[in-house]
């Protein structure tokens, strides 16, 4: 299932303004009246980002919200109850603000992490009160939003950089590299002499990221270098960037640069794979 019936940028504006930070989340008022009809909940485990998702039963974005939080590392689990405390936190906001419970979830993964662990994060959204009714890796799950007929998306996660080449609308090869949002901010805080924390935050201020992108472009050549190696041989005609490090000034023109491939930027890159993630949740009933 995609998404092809919505304006895309319209579809990923609407879901920005209902996607709160929980200070936000607190202070939110609650919905006119609780949604009718089913459910999708998406839950996804970022390497920097913990997002949950809850959409109408027409795909449409009823609310959501994000943290910053280091509880999965290159789409390992490595804080489980951490993990499950902000997950808990965040699905009773959410159900004050919409007005329902919430008791099904998926999740998402990076391609190639062993099932084993893949597991481990279907075990927390059901440590959290959901649950699970599916599993999709992450490049799969952005391409439920964007509906790529052909065509290569990249992941560029916190952690890790995820590959799915499309063909025909369908998903032909995956693959998934550590490199990611981690990374530069670890350059960034090794180059400054800075805590990580304080390199993390400068990252994402548009104020600080012209001065800062000469730093973080040698990763994000590490990001192309692994574009190139893993798609050269299906000849893809665009790559559509999408996770939160994409949205980083300047990443589309050096992959483009370094791939030779046309090379674009969803709108809210975040946010499409959490999206993508709630699509793919198998109904809710009321």
């Amino acid at each position: 299932m995609n998404l092809a019936h919505f304006d895309l940028p319209a579809y990923l504006t609407r879901a920005r303004q209902v996607l709160l930070t929980p200070d936000e989340a607190a202070a939110a008022p609650r919905l006119p009246e609780p949604p009718s009809g089913a459910l999708r909940v998406g839950v996804d485990l970022g390497t920097a980002y913990l997002v949950v998702v809850v959409l109408d039963q027409d795909c449409r974005p009823l609310a959501g919200e994000f943290q910053f939080a280091q509880v999965a590392r290159d789409g390992l689990v490595v804080d489980f109850f951490g993990a499950v405390e902000i997950v808990k936190g965040m699905k009773q906001r959410l159900e004050r603000r919409i007005g329902r419970e919430l008791t099904r979830a998926a999740t998402g993964f990076p391609p190639g992490v062993p099932r084993a662990e893949v597991r481990a994060t279907a075990n927390v959204v059901e440590a959290a009160g959901m649950v699970c009714t599916g599993m999709v890796d992450e490049p799969t799950a952005a391409n439920h939003v964007l509906g790529l007929q052909n065509g290569v998306i990249v992941d560029v996660g916190g952690g890790t950089t995820g590959i799915a080449v499309i063909e025909d609308g369908q998903v032909v090869y995956t693959a998934d590299e550590p490199t990611g949002g981690t990374h530069f901010s670890l350059v960034i805080a090794g180059a400054l002499d800075i805590p990580f924390d304080q390199a993390e935050r400068r990252k994402i201020d548009p104020d600080e990221q012209p001065a800062l992108f000469p730093l973080v472009r040698p990763v994000m050549e590490k990001v192309g270098s692994i574009v190139s190696r893993h798609v050269r041989r299906f000849g893809p005609p665009r790559l559509v960037l999408v996770g939160g490090s994409a949205a980083f000034p300047g990443m589309a023109a050096v992959i483009e640069e370094y791939t030779g491939i046309p090379t674009e930027v969803t709108p809210e890159p975040m946010f499409v794979t959490p999206l993508g993630i709630a699509v793919h949740n198998q109904f809710q009933e009321t």
